[in-house]
């Protein structure tokens, strides 16, 4: 794995710090926007046909599955005439696509699912094994299938803070203070 990416997208610039191991599998890499300090680890598929953005320190671990589109409900409908739908008639019947959105500073456990216009908030965290769908909040933990909010991820910070209280100004360069935050 080698440190330094190009983002696809509007922005092809150099991301100095972000790594994506060569086994991850990224499909349309031109509707895939990075931010600095992102890590996409090895047995990933990223499906940006819909366009996938991940922020600056996202970090996707392993054997995750991030799709901005869906076609088994069009399948299904359509049968055989699936592959050979009209373009004038427009997108195929029960397709679904949408973008991808992960905050800054977010966390995808693995074997995770996330699928075509799902919203994850700054400082997130996606335990192990969930499937998720939708819009979350700021630093929401979210856990199952389908995923729910269990949690969120200031009140850790906050008891790591207390241990390590040299390091409030890096977290607050991203997070702002957890007062202003709301955390309690």
């Amino acid at each position: 794995m080698v440190f330094g990416e190009r983002s696809g997208g509007a922005d092809p610039q150099l991301r100095r710090f972000t790594r994506i191991s060569p086994a991850a599998c990224i499909e349309h890499p031109e509707h895939l926007s990075l931010g600095d300090h992102v890590y996409v680890g090895p047995f990933n598929f990223l499906e940006c046909s819909g366009g996938l953005s991940l922020g600056e320190g996202v970090q996707i671990t392993s054997h995750c599955s991030l799709v901005t589109h869906s076609s088994h409900r069009a399948l299904r409908l359509l049968g055989e005439g699936y592959t050979e739908w009209p373009a004038h008639l427009g997108t195929r019947p029960g397709w679904i696509a949408g973008p991808i959105r992960i905050g800054a500073y977010s966390f995808v456990g693995p074997h995770s699912l996330i699928e075509a216009n799902t919203t994850l908030g700054r400082g997130t965290l996606v335990c192990a094994g969930s499937f998720v769908r939708g819009d979350y909040p700021d630093f929401a933990i979210l856990e199952g299938r389908p995923a729910r909010i269990v949690g969120d991820t200031r009140r850790a910070d906050e008891r790591l803070l207390q241990r390590y209280p040299d390091l409030a100004p890096l977290r607050e360069a991203w997070a702002g203070r957890l007062d202003d935050a709301g955390a309690r």
